[in-house]
């Protein structure tokens, strides 16, 4: 599931770039002035902007829930445990639990006493 879910993520994000980058600003409605203006005929006579500007918002969508679903997957996917929880693992009922023993204490060295110097 998770694996699906990250690929629709993929697919839909590479999407909505493309789809971002073939949308025309609104200064670009200048050039229909100059003769450009034939191009939007390939979406019909109302032009692109509703065709492109309604799958973006599809692909927003599906993006925006994608995001939500990998968020919760990944966030339930280990599950923390309470620190006064008691521990998974535990002795077979025939062994006690010996605790570990500590570590060894280096010994200091002995320092010589200073010699006293006379006056």
């Amino acid at each position: 599931m998770l694996q699906a879910t990250l690929i629709v993520h993929m697919l839909s994000a590479v999407a909505l770039v493309v789809l971002v980058l073939l949308q025309h600003g609104k200064g670009a409605d200048m050039g229909a002035a100059f003769g450009s203006g034939g191009s939007q005929t390939l979406f019909g006579a109302r032009g692109s902007a509703n065709f492109l500007s309604r799958t973006t918002a599809i692909l927003a969508t599906v993006f925006f829930l994608t995001s939500l679903g990998l968020a919760y997957q990944y966030a339930h996917l280990s599950q923390p445990q309470s620190v006064t929880a008691e521990p998974a693992e535990t002795a077979p009922a025939g062994q006690a639990e010996t605790p570990p023993a500590p570590p060894a204490v280096p010994s200091v060295p002995e320092v010589p006493a200073v010699p006293e110097v006379p006056k």
